[in-house]
């Protein structure tokens, strides 16, 4: 049985209060863990780039404004 967006949001909406809490749980937990595997990766490619030498850091508005 192949479900369509529109089918499962119709789906949800006729289950009992305490599973669609339940469901917004699992939904909340999982995108709680996919962002913070984005940050991680974030994290792992600035690092590469601070060992090429890519990334410049400066306290200077003006030198920042020259970055961009």
């Amino acid at each position: 049985m192949e479900l369509t967006f529109n089918s499962l949001i119709d789906l949800i909406r006729n289950l009992p209060l305490s599973e669609k809490e339940e469901i917004k749980f699992i939904v909340e937990r999982a995108i709680t863990e996919e962002s913070r595997d984005i940050i991680y990766k974030n994290y792992l490619n600035g690092r590469k780039e601070i060992k090429k030498g890519k990334l410049k850091f400066s306290g200077n508005i003006s030198e920042l404004k020259k970055m961009l």
